[in-house]
């Protein structure tokens, strides 16, 4: 499952339940900092700092997770690349 530029926490269950075991979630979005750049600026839309290795804790095994600040490219994201258990 592949999840970019979206962030609505009461799916987080959903998103982990729908996968199988095996199954891979490669998510990407916007972070803490983003404001600064511009749009989304509103904290409820922005992860918070490890906000996606939380989301895997005890369900999936990571296999790469980034907390980035991109100013080259105007945005701060996290990435996680997860397989569930």
């Amino acid at each position: 499952m592949v999840v970019t530029n979206y962030l609505h926490r009461p799916l987080f269950d959903a998103i982990i339940a729908a996968l199988e075991p095996g199954g891979v979630l490669i998510y990407e979005t916007f972070s803490l900092g983003q404001a600064k750049y511009g749009r989304p600026r509103n904290p409820a839309h922005l992860l918070l700092p490890g906000e996606l290795l939380e989301l895997a804790r005890g369900e999936m095994r990571v296999r790469a997770f980034e907390d980035v600040e991109e100013p080259e490219h105007r945005r701060c994201v996290q990435r996680l690349c997860a397989v569930k258990a």
